[in-house]
């Protein structure tokens, strides 16, 4: 395995009245890579993060980072790690250099203005750095988020929601500076609810429902194995039923006969290759199609059926 840069073993956090928000979870997080964090509300998304930010206190299990224990030397390691949280919470009538600069000088960093003005300008917030934080859209607000986390230089980073509420453009422009902090080096675990950015962006996913980790691996791993097509082929006339050599395929009649629904394969192509093979035995049998409609897995459909599979199986 490459080098983890966080390695968390047994991370378990129980409330009061005997809530688990996070179950025995181990994960390990390897250097330079973004790790797409994805579950539903409630998962224990945000509790881990906290976790490892030193905003929740454990129940019980170990988190190493960079090395250290975080229940012995928080400080130290605590200093090379950032956070963008859900929630924008700063004070609203400070400006935009402020509230960055006071970041800076948290973690005990020199007052560096030259890195300030870079971080503002590569977030678009540089004509705003005078600007009460109360007067911006709640898209730059977000950024400011990310200006401060970015403040102290932390080799690792933590985005919680770092997209919720923007408008499509500026989330794209978002993931372009998510992805040069990741050319700089910066280890980035995020957290979203659009599969989308996961999908775009990250190399590892992990999948938590219930506090337990269910799944981790590459992101297109996941892709491979549980990835399907789907194919639906609209016939020139109607069928009653399912001919012996099409009968062997997965597939079944819709649209009262006027249809063929395709649904099986896994891996790249692998779900195409067969459709093609389906053409041509249809082709052979004298069976006319006028058009054929094919969709492969996203992550997003593969993330909404193992979780379905979950619920079904508690």
């Amino acid at each position: 395995m490459d080098q983890a840069i966080l390695s968390i073993r047994g991370l378990t956090k129980t409330y009061r009245g005997g809530i688990r928000a996070l179950d025995a979870v181990d994960l390990d997080i390897r250097k330079g890579e973004i790790f797409a964090l994805l579950g539903p509300n409630g998962a224990g998304k945000t509790t881990l993060i906290g976790a490892v930010c030193g905003l929740v206190r454990p129940s019980a299990g170990t988190i190493i980072a960079f090395g250290r224990d975080l229940a012995r030397d928080w400080r130290s390691a605590r200093a090379r790690i950032g956070l963008v949280p859900q929630e924008l919470a700063t004070d609203m009538f400070e400006t935009v250099w402020h509230a960055v600069a006071y970041s800076q000088g948290l973690f005990g960093k020199p007052h560096d203005r030259a890195r300030i003005e870079e971080i503002l300008r590569s977030l678009s917030l540089w004509d705003k750095k005078d600007a009460q934080i109360r007067a911006l859209s709640g898209g730059m607000k977000r950024r400011v988020l990310i200006a401060k986390a970015l403040a102290h230089e932390p080799e690792l980073l933590f985005l919680d929601e770092p997209t919720a509420g923007v408008d499509v453009e500026l989330r794209k422009g978002m993931w372009q500076q998510i992805a040069a902090l990741k050319e700089r080096g910066v280890t980035i675990i995020l957290t979203t609810h659009y599969i989308e950015e996961a999908e775009q962006m990250a190399d590892r996913v992990g999948i938590i429902r219930g506090g337990r980790i269910l799944m981790v691996d590459e992101k297109h791993a996941i892709m491979e194995r549980l990835g399907t097509t789907e194919a639906v082929i609209d016939l020139v006339a109607p069928l009653s039923a399912l001919p012996p050599e099409i009968a062997t395929f997965p597939v079944e009649l819709g649209a009262g006969g006027r249809q063929l629904v395709y649904r099986g394969g896994t891996g790249e192509n692998g779900g195409r290759a067969e459709v093609a093979q389906l053409t041509q035995a249809l082709t052979r049998a004298g069976i006319g199609y006028a058009s054929i409609d094919i969709h492969d897995s996203s992550l997003e459909d593969i993330f909404v059926g193992l979780l379905g599979k979950q619920v079904e199986a508690a």
